[in-house]
């Protein structure tokens, strides 16, 4: 029987071949000036047989930065950098959108202007780690100082930052945007109560701290049309400290106004996702929070969330979203779509080389065509 991940589908403006997304994934890779290294483009080409790449994050400031080496879209070098990406992938007949991304207070001040403190809803300890370049030039995990509670001036600024990223990327060359809110981000961290406790206009309840959220999503969709745009969500998430005790009261308001807006996808990462781990099974809880999900939202959805040939599968077969974004299986696999076709062993990725470094374990994985069989394994 066919696969239902080779079924076209249409996402917005964009017409995909497949249901195949490759996921974004931070490598820590780009060149001085957080400008797109040259191994990035080659990095891409080799997997632009993807229905769709969504890019790594990338930020839309100098303030939205919380690792090292991680690519932005706010200055000329960086449009230019992210133009021969873009080039190469559709060159070699790829469709590709742009993660727009602010950390908010996942962050250090080596990245900040100034030094300044890094940002977030309310001034609170964090419980996570920043990557930074450490003194031999690697990077290295260090803990982030408590950040500073934004301004509404501040946050407008964002707003604004976001539309022009927004703009720049499409300046770029890229298919669409999708903007980050999930993961413990900025964006998620306004939206969580574990996160946000303010007492002003954008926070308190679940009307205030999607505020933000809508902001964003119609500054970006008013610069570039929400028929280039995408959300990225995580309900029930985990990360940097998010803990939301009533996410189906949360994102029943937040899906229900995202769908009004008419935008080209969402993008979920599933409840079974627990930072960088997948609990293969959902409870009872989880499951009905996607069905609302899903049943509330009349676009098309991407799920996330560790995902193999088989569940994508039975995922796509019983109408739980209808593309599959595929994370680890693509830092390995270039070629992944060929291998998911011929259900083909895959190649294992090296943990060691996710974050920063060079060419080795990046651009050098075989694909079916160039590996000996007994390199390839399952």
């Amino acid at each position: 029987m066919t696969s239902p991940l080779f079924s076209p589908i249409h996402l917005g403006h964009i017409d995909l071949p497949s249901r195949i997304v490759m996921a974004p994934l931070t490598r820590s890779r780009a060149a001085p000036g957080n400008v797109p290294s040259d191994l990035a483009i080659e990095y891409y080409r080799q997997r632009a047989s993807a229905g769709l790449i969504i890019t790594e994050a990338t930020q839309i400031s100098p303030q939205g930065q919380g690792y090292a080496w991680t690519p932005g879209i706010h200055d000329e070098a960086q449009i230019a950098g992210w133009s021969r990406v873009t080039q190469a992938i559709h060159e070699a007949g790829g469709r590709v959108v742009m993660q727009l991304w602010h950390v908010g207070r996942v962050s250090h001040p080596v990245f900040q202007p100034g030094g300044a403190r890094p940002v977030a809803p309310t001034t609170m300890p964090v419980p996570a780690q920043a990557f930074v370049p450490g003194p031999d030039g690697k990077g290295t995990f260090t803990d982030i100082p408590e950040p500073q509670e934004l301004t509404v001036a501040g946050i407008q600024l964002i707003v604004a930052d976001y539309a022009q990223a927004a703009r720049n990327a499409i300046a770029a060359g890229v298919d669409g945007v999708e903007v980050h809110a999930a993961n413990g981000y900025l964006l998620d961290q306004f939206l969580n109560s574990a996160s946000n406790w303010r007492t002003d206009r954008y926070g308190g309840s679940v009307e205030n701290r999607a505020r933000l959220l809508f902001e964003v999503i119609d500054a970006v969709t008013e610069a570039v049309g929400a028929d280039r745009v995408g959300v990225r969500l995580s309900p029930m998430g985990k990360s940097f400290g998010m803990d939301d005790p009533d996410p189906e009261a949360l994102f029943a308001h937040v899906v229900r106004e995202l769908d009004r807006r008419g935008l080209a996808y969402l993008h979920l990462v599933e409840p079974t996702v627990r930072g960088r781990e997948v609990v293969r099974e959902a409870d009872t809880r989880s499951e009905a929070l996607m069905h609302a999900i899903r049943t509330a939202f009349s676009g098309p959805i991407i799920l996330a969330g560790g995902y193999n040939r088989a569940r994508a599968d039975k995922a796509l077969a019983e109408g739980r979203g209808d593309l599959i974004a595929f994370g680890r299986p693509f830092i390995a696999n270039p070629d992944l779509p060929a291998r998911l076709a011929l259900d083909a062993p895959l190649n294992e990725p090296d943990p060691t080389t996710f974050y920063g470094g060079d060419a080795h374990g990046y651009i050098d994985y075989p694909t079916l065509a160039d590996a000996p069989t007994d390199e390839v394994v399952s």
